[in-house]
């Protein structure tokens, strides 16, 4: 592995924004290491270690960093999509689209499809054996929370091509559109009382941060400062007279989340965010023109994902642990909670890098095809079907766990309620479909 980062790392052009691989490995790793830090286990319950501290709980201002991946999206599908386009200038649209969400859901869903056949697989087996019970089903049924992400990111491959036709269009009047949509959402929802609506600003929200990832590409956020400065104050107005919380990140008992579905508190964070991380790029741009640093995002980048799919599973498996061993579990935030909390970072760690060992082969992507190979008729709907399956897939999944497996125990997507099997053969079934639509004539 390390021959072939040190021959990626030598071969990477002189053109390429190396800054933004170091906010997308940045991002996730801030993510993991939030969920090892914030998790409050006892031997049957996890709770957050931001309800047991409310102080703490300013530090989601900095430390709820997913609107950095969603923007770094943005900038990637944009250069993707267009690329795409340059290398089949006579191919039609449905072929297009279909190669571009089939070359960059690959990397995404391979690794997601292993992580799901394998989990599932191993609840099938503890619910078989009558296990399920204690840490053991709060694991079964938390482990699968972060494909929420998953879900959000097919969201945004699948509408990038229209959204990058009205970007070219409107620029930042397409982000002022989205970002409008989201505060009609909030007032239907808090003022009316509209139920349902907040569903959309999944969308909405999400849509917006990665529309400044398309503004970013075409080298339009020229002023980070007032973009940072703009947010933030938005986000503090917001939250101070309005009906957010302070937290960016859910609470557990909490009535309104900014999080979960996301508000427009959420997206003025999110515009903070963008606008800090955009100041700090020069000074980040010269520390990645050394070669051992950017050999070391290289490498990172390309477990990324497999690190992230696993990073809970580790986390239960040390606490798991400590349990069979009879360590005792220290009442979140005691003085001696928090000295085992070096440990089990840690431990975490080392069993997160592991896993990564194990299943790392699964993020590699395929090789490409060349370029103007015939792809198939109808290709477009057929790759637009399958992506939606895999959405509502890792989104159900995500919301409805392992845990009651056997039992039909389902969970509300919006308004349907979905169970584990369903949602697994959604998210195959669909990942199937994006895989049929991208491939040639030729291929098949």
């Amino acid at each position: 592995m390390g021959s072939r980062v040190r021959e990626l790392a030598g071969a990477t052009p002189a053109t390429r924004d190396r800054y933004v691989d170091l906010l997308r490995v940045a991002s996730l790793a801030a993510v993991v290491l939030g969920h090892w830090l914030m998790a409050a286990v006892t031997p049957d319950s996890v709770g957050n270690l931001l309800a047991v501290v409310p102080a703490l709980q300013p530090l989601t201002w900095l430390l709820q960093v997913m609107p950095v991946f969603f923007f770094v999206g943005g900038f990637s599908h944009a250069l993707s999509y267009r690329s795409l386009l340059r290398k089949r200038p006579g191919g039609s649209d449905d072929s297009v689209y279909s190669a571009f969400l089939r070359a960059r859901l690959q990397r995404l869903l391979r690794p997601t499809t292993v992580f799901v056949l394998v989990w599932g697989a191993a609840a099938l087996l503890v619910q078989l054996l009558g296990g399920g019970g204690g840490l053991t089903g709060v694991t079964l049924r938390m482990v699968t929370q972060p494909l929420w992400f998953i879900g959000i990111y097919l969201a945004m491959v699948a509408f990038t091509p229209p959204l990058l036709r009205l970007h070219e269009r409107y620029g930042w009047g397409a982000f002022a559109a989205l970002a409008g949509a989201a505060a009609a959402v909030d007032v239907l929802r808090f003022a009316a009382g509209v139920p349902y609506v907040e569903f959309l600003n999944f969308a909405f929200v999400w849509l917006a941060v990665h529309q400044l990832g398309f503004l970013r590409a075409d080298g339009r956020v020229r002023r980070p400062a007032l973009l940072a400065g703009a947010g933030l104050a938005a986000a503090c107005a917001l939250v101070a007279f309005g009906p957010y919380p302070l937290s960016m990140v859910g609470m557990p008992g909490e009535k309104v989340s900014n999080m979960a579905p996301p508000t427009l508190a959420l997206l003025a964070h999110g515009l903070w965010l963008v606008g800090a991380v955009e100041l700090l790029r020069a000074p980040a741009a010269r520390l990645l023109e050394r070669p051992r640093v950017w050999r070391t995002v290289v490498a990172a980048n390309g477990v990324a994902m497999t690190a992230f799919l696993w990073h809970l599973t580790a986390m239960f498996g040390v606490y798991g642990a400590l349990l069979a061993l009879d360590v005792p579990l220290p009442a979140p935030a005691s003085a001696a909670w928090w000295a085992q909390v070096p440990v089990r970072i840690a431990c975490a760690a080392a069993l997160t890098a592991a896993l990564v060992a194990a299943f790392r082969t699964f993020e590699r992507p395929a090789a490409p095809k060349a370029p103007g190979h015939p792809a198939a008729s109808g290709g477009g709907p057929l790759a637009a079907l399958g992506a939606t399956l895999c959405l509502l897939g890792v989104l159900g999944l995500s919301m409805v766990g392992f845990n009651g497996l056997l039992d039909g125990r389902t969970a509300l997507l919006i308004a349907i309620p979905v169970s584990a099997p369903a949602a697994v053969a959604m998210t195959l079934g669909g990942w199937l479909l994006v895989e049929r639509a991208g491939r040639g004539r030729g291929a098949r």
